[in-house]
């Protein structure tokens, strides 16, 4: 039986795997006061007012109306995989389960399964990547169910931002220790913790030693290079990303490279310059 993907855009997934797997992003509303940013703007545009504004963006979980009209679209006979950002930094998870319980009341056929991949951005990448091969052979929905959650448990998903600015104002990091950081130009090496959480893995001085930092992770870990993804993510800087999909190939050759810009959602709290990576 055919398995359909939707995911959130706290995945930042590029374009080219949506049109690949055919994966529907649930798209997280973004506003600028009372302003909302279009659902197909550029993410040029939005790192642009982002720059030009006084405040900092706000986030909002999708309505479980917007995950139920996605589950209405799918044809029946297709079973429906939800994969989403972590529930411990967003609700869309709950918005989803609550949809699904609605899909099942109003008696439509499809199976559903909403999974909180306990990750988000890169790290949700790298398990979207993999759930969408997995897709195209797996014929129950709960043997790749049970591949993607191993999927999730195993990710590991490192970032390092060049300003705290925005982390701060969105409540995610201490606001004495973040300023603190930001005058001795402190750069913190952050990873999503196995609750799908953000926590502090190392305080370096400067960007290039975090970065370092960042890298020296890969090392930590086999990799099979042929069936194993990685995602690299940035928030509007994408020479600095390239340098350092390069710098990563030269010592483990992935096949396969996930890379992508942050979208409104990550960029909102990552600001401009920070780098990701998830494998």
């Amino acid at each position: 039986m055919p398995i359909k993907i939707i995911t959130d855009s706290g995945s930042d997934l590029p374009l080219d795997y949506i049109n690949k797997y055919d994966i529907s992003v649930i798209h997280l509303p973004v506003h600028f006061g009372h302003e909302a940013m279009p659902e197909g703007a550029c993410t040029a545009e939005f790192y642009d007012r982002m720059r030009d504004s006084k405040e900092l963006p706000t986030t909002a979980s999708p309505s479980p109306m917007v995950f139920l009209e996605a589950f209405k679209k799918v044809e029946e006979g297709t079973d429906i995989m939800v994969i989403c950002m972590s529930s411990n930094i967003s609700s869309t998870y709950q918005a989803a389960v609550i949809a699904k319980e609605m899909y099942e009341d109003e008696g439509y056929p499809n199976a559903i399964e909403v999974i909180d991949s306990k990750s988000f951005s890169g790290g949700l990448n790298v398990v979207l990547a993999q759930a969408g091969k997995w897709s195209q052979s797996y014929t129950t929905l709960q043997d790749l169910k049970d591949k993607v959650v191993q999927q999730s448990e195993e990710v590991n998903a490192l970032f390092t931002l060049d300003t705290l600015e925005n982390v701060i104002k969105g409540g995610r990091l201490n606001r004495l220790s973040g300023a603190v950081a930001s005058v001795l130009n402190i750069k913190l090496l952050l990873k999503i913790g196995d609750d799908g959480t953000v926590e502090v893995v190392e305080k370096t001085r400067g960007l290039p030693k975090a970065l370092n930092q960042l890298l020296a992770r890969l090392e930590e870990k086999q990799h099979d290079y042929e069936k194993a993804v990685l995602a690299i993510v940035h928030s509007n800087c994408e020479k600095l990303a390239l340098e350092i999909k390069e710098r990563i190939l030269e010592r483990h050759p992935f096949k396969e490279v996930v890379f992508s810009c942050m979208g409104p959602v990550m960029g909102t709290y990552a600001g401009e310059g920070g780098i990701g990576v998830a494998f």
